[in-house]
């Protein structure tokens, strides 16, 4: 019986966690917890979650696909990076101790949500204030290196990085979150799949719960990319910053 109730609450787990990277980004704080609580080690968790939730981006992506395709072009500008960087911090997970990202990863978090909060103040610096949502080169070449830098947080742990991607695009100069949220979600599927292929190379994916974990991702990740489509965009930011501080907080509270 015990058992069975820790299958379902991983599985639930999963599509909460789906439901919420599709929307805001942070489902990693909802499932990677499950799979400690569960039993499995810290760093075999971390690669199990990776293979478990990025079907849940690419699922939600297809939420999106229409306005994936209106900005077509940043899409394949982050692409490069993106799979640069998820194999770089999948390699540096794997090679540095456990301790070091739980130190960094709260503050980075605590980043990128001030960053999201203040995103049409970046916005009006790095768009051309004549044309609505304009990127500029300037924040092109921003976006092209930050994400990087995103990506390979992403394949180091994960949590946060559909924040961090959101302000990155705030600051190149997108103002539609519905856009943003595409574009972020295609990226994060990637990211994720990078990461996951070495992981499984190094034998550190859990099979069973990886698969059982992905099914409930997907449904978890379609359902709120639907869903978020028909919330008003105050509400949406309002969540986006919301998540962040609380996995912030989390991660602060397991240092101490």
């Amino acid at each position: 019986m015990s058992d069975f109730l820790g299958y379902a609450g991983l599985f639930f787990a999963a599509v909460i966690a789906g439901a919420v990277n599709s929307v805001a980004g942070g489902g990693t704080l909802i499932s990677f917890p499950s799979l400690v609580a569960f039993g499995e080690a810290d760093i075999v968790s971390n690669a199990t979650n990776t293979a478990a939730l990025w079907p849940g981006s690419l699922s939600s992506a297809l939420g999106y696909r229409k306005d994936t395709e209106m900005r077509r072009d940043l899409l394949i500008l982050l692409l490069v990076p993106s799979i640069i960087g998820g194999l770089l911090g999948a390699l540096i997970l794997v090679v540095t101790p456990e301790s070091t990202f739980r130190f960094v990863v709260p503050f980075l978090i605590l980043f990128a949500t001030i960053l999201f909060a203040g995103r049409k103040f970046f916005a009006r610096r790095f768009a051309d204030k004549s044309v609505q949502a304009q990127v500029t080169l300037p924040g092109r070449i921003w976006g092209f290196f930050f994400q990087l830098f995103v990506a390979t947080y992403g394949g180091y742990f994960g949590a946060g990085i559909g924040i961090l991607m959101l302000g990155s695009l705030s600051m190149m100069g997108l103002r539609d979150i519905h856009v943003m949220n595409a574009l972020k979600t295609v990226l994060a599927a990637l990211i994720n799949v990078t990461a996951f292929v070495f992981f499984a190379y190094k034998g550190l994916v859990v099979w069973p719960l990886a698969i059982m974990m992905a099914i409930g991702a997907i449904i978890g990740g379609y359902i709120g990319a639907r869903g978020a489509k028909r919330v008003n965009e105050n509400y949406l930011q309002l969540l986006v910053i919301t998540v962040g501080l609380v996995v912030s907080s989390w991660f602060i509270i397991r240092l101490i």
